[in-house]
């Protein structure tokens, strides 16, 4: 079973910026996908942002140009940086990873943009 663990949520003006990091209890080299996905109150879970094991990334249209997501092997974890954030960015984000064609989510962790 493998275990993630996020951090970096937080309380952010708008305009600032935010680094999430999300890190796996194991190797992530093998990675089929890692990403991010948010939710906010009432509404669905969605994609912010993933990362294939080839390299490509593929962002949702309303983060394009402010969000980065990277990864750090040797660390088995992804981060999300996010930038230039907006009060619709408000929600928790929860981390994800598709590891030998298994999924897994982490707990999430409260992003908060004030205007």
């Amino acid at each position: 079973q493998v275990q993630l663990v996020e951090s970096g949520g937080g309380l952010v003006q708008a305009g600032g910026s935010l680094r999430l990091s999300c890190v796996a209890s194991m190797s992530i080299f093998s990675m089929n996908v890692m990403g991010w996905y948010r939710q906010a109150p009432g509404n669905e879970r969605e994609l912010v942002a993933r990362l294939t094991r080839s390299g490509t990334t593929n962002y949702a249209d309303s983060v394009k140009g402010r969000f980065t997501i990277s990864r750090d092997n040797a660390k088995s974890t992804v981060n999300l940086q996010m930038d230039s954030l907006k009060p619709e960015d408000t929600a928790t984000y929860y981390c994800y990873l598709n590891l030998m064609d298994r999924e897994y989510w982490g707990q999430g962790t409260l992003v908060t943009v004030s205007s």
